[in-house]
């Protein structure tokens, strides 16, 4: 090899050492075709389904509550067992005003969302101030105690028989809450939609992406001058505002509030839904409790008393088969027919 050739080779290996680390892509915001004929399902659903609007308006409310709990799990890595007590009390805070006459529902929806905004504020100075172990204890501790505060308070709450007597009014002042569930179904819809948009935005900007570092290595993020707790603070705050309006549309579509609302279970239950679907990644939540509700509801009416064996073995094979949930295991399946198709 003469000498030209050997400068040849010198200069090409660092070019071909560092051709093959792409650049990571950050979110640009675009809508994704998929995305689309995602939010037209429910738009389908009304017109082959009508038999089922209710039962659909339940799983976009449910999947409203788990979005707040992958907001805080998914994006800040906040492990959480008492959810629930933010979805609650957005539910008694709507269900109290309607009870005492204030049945307005936007506003009863917007008091139920500051309600669970500040005391997940509060909250979350106890939330931060430790680690995975700390938070799952603290969280679930929190939920259990606000439950027996509830059922303690039964002259208030109604205690196990639940707050009945709600009468919300029109929506809008226009459209009346019907017995078939189309009021409530496009109020759901509404309201899903439009406080995904704004936790889109927010995932896509500076301050999500601040908690994925978070997630990823807390421990470094202060070296770039990031304050982590105050961050932690703000998206626990935001992911319990969400989980008030979530309680609070729900007490409004049913006009009833259970002491369920902020039980452990339904804590379980969305974290169930979550694993399914894929945290950090807004529509696992939504596709988790999709698949979960709709599963739960089939399998139910075929088997009421062992359906919780089928939806135990539907997780198990989610989990080894799939990794990252539904969503997660879509998404590497769709990048390796990318990846087939280039090395083509």
């Amino acid at each position: 090899m003469n000498a030209l050739s050997k400068a040849e080779v010198v200069v090409d290996a660092p070019a071909r050492a560092a051709a093959p680390s792409p650049i990571p892509r950050l979110p640009d915001g675009r809508w994704h075709p998929l995305e689309i004929v995602f939010w037209l399902l429910p738009v389908a659903s009304w017109f082959l389904f009508p038999q089922y609007l209710v039962l659909t308006s339940q799983i976009m409310i449910v999947g409203l509550f788990a979005l707040s709990l992958d907001l805080i799990l998914g994006y800040a890595g906040i492990v959480s067992l008492g959810h629930a007590a933010f979805f609650g009390l957005g539910a008694y805070t709507a269900g109290l005003l309607s009870v005492h006459g204030w049945g307005e529902p936007v506003t009863g929806l917007l008091a139920g969302a500051v309600v669970a905004g500040i005391f997940g504020w509060i909250v979350s100075f106890l939330v931060v101030r430790g680690q995975d172990l700390t938070r799952l204890m603290v969280t679930l501790g929190i939920g259990l105690m606000l439950f027996e505060a509830a059922n303690k308070a039964s002259w208030l709450t109604g205690g196990v028989d639940g707050l009945s007597g709600m009468m919300v009014g029109n929506l809008l002042g226009v459209f009346e809450f019907d017995l078939e569930g189309k009021t409530g179904f496009v109020y759901s819809y509404v309201v899903l939609f439009l406080v995904f948009l704004v936790l889109r935005r927010l995932v896509a900007s500076p301050f999500g992406l601040g908690l994925r570092g978070i997630r990823e290595g807390g421990r470094r993020m202060p070296a770039i001058g990031a304050d982590v707790n105050r961050r932690l603070r703000a998206v626990f705050t935001v992911g319990a505002v969400v989980a008030g309006i979530a309680g609070a549309l729900l007490a409004q579509t049913t006009q009833f509030v259970g002491l369920d609302m902020l039980g452990f279970p339904r804590s379980a239950e969305l974290l169930i839904m979550l694993v399914l679907g894929g945290t950090g990644r807004l529509y696992g939540a939504l596709i988790g409790t999709a698949v979960f509700m709709i599963a739960q509801d089939k399998i139910a009416g075929i088997n009421p008393t062992y359906w919780q064996f089928w939806i135990g073995l539907l997780l198990v094979c989610i989990v080894l088969f799939a990794k990252g949930g539904i969503v997660g295991g879509c998404a590497a399946l769709m990048e390796r027919r990318r990846e087939r198709k280039e090395a083509k």
